[in-house]
């Protein structure tokens, strides 16, 4: 079954296309009067489906920093890279754009499979800062960290739904790489320390389409809730299925990793009793919420792709980088490396400050109503 994959449709193209190649892009010339900064975001595979978000939502944050001045003087421009090519390719792009000098700093949103072929090529030669939650434990130099991680995101989520949902057993069904991995393993300490248990785990690649023997799994393992680590249009084809087996009638579901867009595609037959956690939503109705869903419409109309907060996520990955920039006065990466933790930004997630280069924030646990999240609580 294909799963809709939404587009920029009527939205102007924001930059030119280097084509998807390895190496620097034969239209890029270095131009010392402007910053350029390579955006790694998915243009292919499950998480394309919401790069059109992720897109949208750099050039919005780029075109608010060149009006307020710019980098160090100079206009931000971004370079756009399909983070959804395997990773070396990934890497071999991004080190070409720095070895040349087309790039001097990198972000986007990308899993974690491209952020660790890609930090040790250029992360100690240009700052590199990544908006995807992830499985925490990221230590190379020159790497900043704009999302969640699980001790703030998942650990209290299974909490709050072991007390309120009474859920005892939990089954993981994620991909099949270091993020589901590593975080699943934090869940089965998590769920011991609630008082419940992993039942069981599946680790699937990334593209599957038939969920039908996980389900019959988890079924079968008697479960009261499935831990979803998909990413993408894998989550998407996930909760259809499970909305078709009728498992949601005994079994609610906690995504890490489902903003709007992934909502949307999945139906309303495929998000009942699904919980999602993280740091942003659009239907948050805070003042800063606010005022980017006025930005982001005044510029792109109504036919852009919806917000969610993973292309939100890039936002908030230009606003860091260029807070970064500006705060030690110069692109050197060590230098910037030293005054980060004095770095603090505001965005459509509030005032954000930055503790040993992760960025600190709210997390919100909040349940589907339909094609729309409902915000419970903040955890």
């Amino acid at each position: 079954m294909s799963v809709p994959v939404p587009g920029p449709h009527g939205v102007p193209e924001p930059f030119p296309r280097s084509g998807g190649t390895t190496g620097a892009a034969p239209w890029l010339t270095v131009d010392r009067s402007v910053v350029s900064v390579a955006l790694v975001f998915p243009m292919r595979g499950p998480a394309g489906m919401f790069g059109p978000t992720c897109e949208l939502c750099a050039q919005l944050a780029v075109e608010e920093v060149n009006r307020a001045g710019g980098v160090l003087g100079r206009e931000l421009r971004l370079v756009p890279v399909d983070g959804g090519a395997p990773p070396a390719q990934v890497a071999a792009e991004v080190e070409a754009l720095v070895s040349t000098g087309a790039v001097q700093g990198v972000t986007g949103w990308h899993i974690s499979s491209v952020r660790q072929a890609v930090a040790p090529r250029i992360a100690h030669r240009v700052p590199y800062v990544y908006t995807a939650l992830y499985e925490g434990g990221e230590r190379t130099e020159g790497v900043f960290l704009t999302s969640e991680t699980p001790d703030a995101q998942l650990w209290p989520a299974m909490r709050l739904l072991a007390r309120e949902q009474g859920v005892r057993r939990w089954y993981v069904v994620g991909n099949d790489y270091v993020w589901p991995r590593r975080t699943a393993r934090a869940a089965q300490r998590y769920a011991r320390d609630s008082g419940a248990r992993v039942c069981g785990r599946a680790f699937l690649p990334l593209g599957t389409e038939d969920f039908g023997p996980v389900l019959r799994e988890v079924e079968r393992a008697e479960a009261d809730a499935v831990l979803m680590l998909l990413v993408g249009a894998d989550a998407v084809r996930f909760n259809r299925a499970f909305g078709r087996s009728a498992l949601d009638q005994r079994c609610l579901r906690l995504s890490t990793l489902m903003d709007e867009n992934m909502l949307l595609a999945s139906g309303i037959g495929g998000t009942r009793r699904l919980f999602s956690t993280a740091g942003f939503f659009a239907g948050l109705v805070t003042r800063e919420n606010l005022d980017f869903h006025g930005a982001f419409a005044r510029r792109f109309g109504v036919d852009a792709p919806p917000l969610g907060s993973l292309g939100e996520s890039c936002y908030e990955g230009v606003m860091l980088l260029a807070a970064l920039i500006a705060r030690a006065r110069t692109l050197d990466v060590r230098a910037i490396g030293a005054a980060a933790d004095a770095v603090t930004y505001h965005g459509p997630r509030g005032e954000l400050h930055l503790r040993h280069r992760h960025v600190r924030q709210r997390i919100y646990l909040a349940e589907a109503d339909g094609l729309d999240f409902t915000v419970l609580s903040q955890l």
